[in-house]
């Protein structure tokens, strides 16, 4: 396959109304011609049908841990040093304005 050449870059940013300079152009045209390759590999791909679809390439497995009733403070322990409580919650300041 011929590389990408400095024309076709050009013609490229015309079209996307890009303003490159030279040196751009030649380097873009490396770049879109290392793309072009890398498709033109992935596309020879010939038998995909053993190839499951997936949403993620490696498996993935839930890493949580199962839920455990631990002790743990009570309600008034855990509110002893709360400036203002309310129906053994903290009661903080309204900031929406809503009731």
């Amino acid at each position: 396959m011929p590389g990408i050449s400095r024309e076709e870059v050009a013609h490229l940013a015309k079209l996307a109304r890009l303003e490159l300079k030279d040196e751009e152009l030649d380097h873009f045209a490396g770049q879109l011609d290392d793309i072009i390759g890398a498709v033109a590999a992935v596309s020879e791909v010939a038998d995909d049908a053993a190839v499951p679809p997936t949403s993620h390439p490696l498996p993935l497995t839930n890493v949580m841990r199962q839920d455990e009733v631990r002790p743990s403070l009570t309600p008034q322990q855990a509110l002893s040093g709360a400036p203002a409580q309310e129906q053994q919650r903290f009661k903080v300041p309204q900031i929406l304005g809503e009731e």
